[in-house]
């Protein structure tokens, strides 16, 4: 089939690339336009827009897919499907009906659970034990439509969002072709998503990742994996704000109260509602990430410091 691929960041960059693999026929990739980065504030192509580039496959980057410009290009190239992997913008019914089937979405969710933009990390979140991803036919609801196909897979008790996220691109790829495969042969069967089961995912917020040391330590270890790379789960001492890497629950260890620091030799614990946390990666603001020992020592904690 002749495809137009929207998508916009890094996870997008396995389905490109199982496409360019495939039979099918790859015409322009439509990504979020050029985004400042970086302390110069330098605009930078998303990086499914510089995979594009490299290849020498037109780039469109509308401010929004409802650009009566964009929504003609679309029809000059007259694509038969449009693949979509977290491109990261609402797409109006009028260019939904430009191509002959449609734009196909792989989200990274079992539909209907977790709709919205961060499925991943909401999974991590709540402790799913199982998550994995759909294809399904775009259309104006919030991930509403039709599934075509899915596969699952577990939630490992180190997984963070980010690396669960990049397991999940590289399998969903294979099933994005597949389904393509089955669209252009005539065989693929979309399922109405059922009513029961929905739940939302909307993006995390800084304030989402601030730890609440009076959780549980498993809903702390959940929230802090959850929030790993983005936006970073993070907590304060001596009232400056400090990033957190993934902790570990101690089982047998001595009582502390929630936020309350124990260093020891081998490790620096915290205190939760239920049994302390060991800390793993600590990253003080202006500072480079450093093991929890080597923060501690330079920290210099008194006896009954807490993070708050």
């Amino acid at each position: 089939m002749r495809l137009i691929f929207a998508g916009t960041p890094a996870v997008a960059i396995p389905s490109l690339d199982a496409i360019a693999a495939s039979g099918h026929e790859l015409l322009a990739v439509v990504t979020r336009p050029d985004a400042p980065a970086g302390r110069g504030r330098r605009l930078v192509r998303s990086p499914a827009g510089a995979w594009a580039d490299e290849r020498g496959i037109e780039v469109l980057t509308p401010e929004k897919p409802r650009d009566p410009a964009f929504q003609e290009r679309l029809r000059e190239l007259a694509p038969d499907c449009v693949p979509v992997v977290a491109y990261g913008a609402l797409v109006p019914p009028t260019a939904l009906e430009i191509p002959k089937h449609g734009w196909v979405n792989l989200h990274f969710s079992l539909l209907p659970a977790w709709r919205g933009a961060a499925p991943v990390q909401h999974a991590v979140l709540h402790g799913d034990e199982v998550t994995g991803a759909s294809v399904f036919e775009l259309e104006a609801g919030l991930d509403t439509g039709p599934v075509y196909g899915t596969l699952t897979d577990q939630i490992r008790f180190t997984d963070t969002s980010g690396n669960l996220l990049e397991r999940l691109a590289v399998e969903g790829a294979g099933l994005l072709v597949a389904v393509l495969d089955a669209i252009e042969a005539g065989t693929a069967r979309a399922h109405t998503q059922p009513a029961d089961g929905v739940t939302f995912a909307p993006k995390l917020t800084v304030e989402d990742a601030r730890i609440r040391w009076d959780d549980p330590a498993f809903a702390v270890d959940r929230r802090i994996r959850a929030c790993t790379p983005a936006p970073g789960a993070w907590t304060t001492l001596r009232d400056e704000r400090l990033k957190l890497g993934p902790v570990r629950p101690i089982a047998n260890a001595p009582h502390l109260q929630p936020g309350e620091l124990l260093v020891e030799r081998k490790q620096v614990l915290v205190g939760t509602a239920t049994t302390p946390v060991s800390l793993g990666e600590v990253r003080a603001a202006g500072k480079k990430p450093m093991s929890a020992t080597d923060w501690a020592r330079g920290m210099r904690i008194e006896a009954g410091e807490r993070l708050s």
